[in-house]
């Protein structure tokens, strides 16, 4: 049986048993570099009256890494003396797989197939180039504090879960904050075009630099991506302003189509929708969002990702922030190093997002969802600053 199977299988097992010393699993599958320094700070920041929850998410961890990360997290269960006295449980269990973690096999260089002049151009031809410095502009939306005193606790995580990411894949990264829809309707066109700097502070941008939001160092200036995320309440297929009027969520991105005055016609433009609809869901620690599935425009270059499927709700951490936006950045974390195309990314997204979930709160569940007219690969890669 693959570990991957096993791992899932003994699922509910296995998380009963880790309930003893929560912080002792954290601890060793970080050190074995089964999660990553983020995925570890943000686990070890929750409250621990949590515990069950955590460990579930921990196990789901595993579980979506993979069959490598399940084998290497069966063989931590199974051999580390820490584990097995602290856990004794796990000494009675017999799992199937033992094995030595497998190592990825690599192309070969001397396969003929794929050194000719010709492949190598197709393959260049079948993915956007970035080549700009920087690669292009994420422009974040984040709407906190809105006018009916409602507060969107966990918001700001996200919005630095998105800066930290997108800054280190090489986009000059800047966040509006808190703005009405007609700010949001202006922001966005201002965007579209970069036409008029003077507009600028109308719109209270900041960048994200040296590991915050700060004053904006210069005018912004596209590049060969774009980048939008929208941070806010939702209802109906729109996203709210703080004065509580709403703006299509279709009318946000069809805005970026490709025209012949665009600079954006041809470059790819992803859209991340974390929309948050209905407050409080009777759950100590989080919070409802809601929005509508989209219908896709016929231009092309567009990924459009949104927290759920129409009609559902979606859910965000007061202190961690939201279950969509944290995989984002987790999943971009680690499969850009890898060189993953940004499709095969958002499918992981949506598979770790769809299987989170709240001991005892079975209908605590969420689906993203996203949809593509990307007529090449979009690679994003990490850059050294």
């Amino acid at each position: 049986m693959a570990a991957k199977d096993t791992v899932r299988r003994n699922k509910t097992d296995i998380q009963t048993t880790l309930c003893a010393d929560y912080n002792l699993i954290l601890n060793k599958v970080y050190e074995k570099d089964l999660i990553t320094q983020r995925e570890y700070n943000n686990l070890k920041s929750i409250n621990k009256v949590d515990v069950e929850w955590l460990v579930t998410d921990i196990v789901d961890k595993m579980i979506n890494k993979g069959e490598d990360t399940c084998q290497g997290f069966l063989n931590l269960l199974q051999t580390d003396e820490d584990i097995r006295e602290t856990y004794p449980e796990l000494k009675k269990k017999k799992w199937n797989d033992n094995r030595p973690l497998s190592k990825p096999v690599q192309a070969s260089s001397v396969d003929s197939t794929d050194s000719s002049p010709d492949t190598k151009r197709q393959k260049k031809d079948e993915q956007y180039q970035l080549n700009s410095k920087p690669t292009g502009l994420c422009v974040i939306i984040n709407n906190e504090r809105f006018m009916n005193h409602v507060v969107r606790t966990g918001t700001n995580k996200d919005a630095e879960s998105l800066g930290k990411v997108f800054s280190w894949l090489g986009f000059r990264v800047l966040m509006c904050k808190d703005q009405t829809k007609d700010q949001m309707d202006q922001a966005l066109n201002y965007f579209t075009s970069l036409s008029d700097p003077s507009q600028l502070p109308e719109f209270s941008v900041k960048e994200w630099s040296d590991g915050g939001f700060t004053d904006l160092q210069e005018a912004p200036k596209h590049g060969d991506a774009f980048i939008c995320c929208i941070l806010s309440n939702g209802l109906n297929g729109a996203v709210l302003g703080t004065d509580g009027e709403a703006l299509s969520i279709k009318a946000i991105y069809k805005r970026f189509r490709a025209t012949d005055q665009s600079v954006l016609t041809g470059k790819p433009k992803v859209f991340l929708i974390q929309a948050c609809q209905r407050g409080e869901v009777g759950l100590k620690d989080l919070q409802s969002d809601d929005s509508r599935s989209l219908s896709i425009p016929g231009e092309a270059d567009f990924l459009i990702a949104t927290a759920t499927v129409g009609g559902h709700d979606s859910y965000r951490h007061r202190i961690n922030g939201s279950w969509f936006i944290q995989s984002v950045c987790q999943q971009l974390e680690e499969g850009c190093p890898r060189g993953d195309e940004m499709t095969t990314i958002f499918c992981r997204v949506i598979d770790e997002v769809s299987q989170k979930g709240v001991p005892n709160r079975p209908c605590v569940k969420q689906m993203p969802e996203f949809r593509c007219t990307l007529r090449k690969r979009l690679v994003l890669s990490p850059h050294c600053n």
